[in-house]
């Protein structure tokens, strides 16, 4: 069974920093990606980021790309994402997910989300 836990969310002004941790258990990193995908109030789900560990290639949505850092620690099973000058356009929940980058694209799979983390951003 696979089984998603994510920390790290808070309050944060516009302009600051929050680092996000996902621990994962029943799947390996070596085989699967690992990414963010958010959900904020009003708005469409948006895949934020994936990272595949075994050989480090990593995605991001246009809208964090130069600001959001995506990570993983393979012995650990965790993957993190440095967020660095939020915007209040970035409140949502966060969640993790399984994800694969094939040719460039992300292919969420969707079939178990984690409870996710708020983080909210303020102007």
């Amino acid at each position: 069974e696979v089984q998603l836990v994510e920390s790290g969310g808070g309050l944060v002004q516009a302009g600051g920093s929050l680092r996000l941790s996902c621990t994962a258990s029943g799947f390996s990193f070596d085989d699967d990606g690992i990414g963010w995908f958010r959900q904020a109030p009003g708005k469409e789900r948006e895949g934020v980021s994936c990272i595949s560990p075994s050989d480090g290639t990593t995605y991001y949505t246009d809208s964090v790309k130069g600001r959001f850092t995506i990570s993983s620690d393979n012995a650990k099973n965790t993957a993190y994402l440095q967020m660095d000058s939020l915007k209040p356009e970035d409140t949502a929940v966060y969640h993790c997910l399984e994800c694969t980058i094939q040719g460039g694209k992300v292919f969420w799979n969707h079939d178990t989300w984690g409870k996710g983390t708020l983080v909210t951003v303020s102007s």
